[in-house]
């Protein structure tokens, strides 16, 4: 045993277990440092090991021309649910080149769904941080910030998940589709795929389905109501024409 001087002058002698003891609890002070510090790079490990796996499975956008578009994976999901429910409606969809939408159509999307669509670069993070105080100040989330980069990439290439990896999944693209495609072939490609009822896919197959015309011979009031069916086109369409819906069609209709 090894001899130790302690307060008062005296020696006394210091037992191996004691010593082994105090080791180990100078090395234990802050294990959880120690953990959240393998935990943080295990997760980047995996974020970055997912990033190449996107990679590696990056769309062809070149594909994303009214004449070349398949059908989306949120038409894939509703034709899978109709296998098992034959009374859903049947899938409409017939893409149109983007000459062949009204101005009006475009402009109340955008003002309904992305006022910033031509300002950002695939994410409005001041629609982010708009929407997270607001949300904030509610106790509940009202709103949502995705830009319509964001939707046409979900509903291309992603489920409806909220989970964070879809969401990074979600980034990861649209930054990709924001590099790869100007403004207009996005925004083509966005109305040609959105949903504006049951299985009611594009604005060319909701103007034939609600009016019976084609997309090019919309006017702006039923254009606004188009816009106003988004996100929620099962819930409220022009079918359903709710007091809440018209109100919310006409405030898209005042500021086109």
């Amino acid at each position: 045993m090894a001899p130790v001087r302690v307060p008062g002058g005296y020696m006394r002698q210091t037992r191996p277990m004691a010593l082994l003891f105090r080791f180990r609890r100078r090395r234990s002070r802050k294990p959880h440092r120690r953990w959240l510090r393998r935990l943080v790079g295990l997760a980047l490990l995996l974020l970055l090991l997912d990033a190449l796996y996107l990679a590696w499975r990056w769309p062809d956008w070149s594909t994303l021309t009214y004449r070349r578009l398949t059908p989306s994976r949120f038409m894939q999901q509703y034709e899978a649910r109709r296998r098992q429910q034959p009374a859903l409606p049947p899938l409409r969809w017939e893409p149109v080149p983007l000459r062949r939408i009204p101005r009006s159509m475009r402009r109340a999307v955008i003002v309904a769904e992305d006022a910033r669509f031509y300002l950002h670069h695939g994410i409005d993070w001041q629609a982010v941080l708009d929407a997270a105080r607001t949300n904030w100040e509610s106790g509940r989330v009202r709103y949502g910030a995705s830009t319509l980069s964001q939707q046409t990439v979900k509903n291309l290439y992603l489920d409806g998940g909220r989970n964070p990896l879809r969401k990074w999944h979600e980034l990861i693209l649209t930054l990709g589709i924001e590099a790869n495609l100007d403004k207009a072939r996005i925004l083509e490609t966005y109305l040609n795929i959105a949903e504006f009822g049951p299985g009611i896919y594009g604005v060319e197959a909701a103007a034939r389905h609600y009016w019976g015309i084609r997309a090019a011979d919309l006017d702006a009031w039923q254009a606004a109501r188009l816009a106003a069916s988004l996100p929620s086109p099962r819930k409220r369409n022009p079918d359903t024409a709710t007091p809440r819906f018209l109100r919310h069609a006409r405030r898209i209709y005042r500021r086109m």
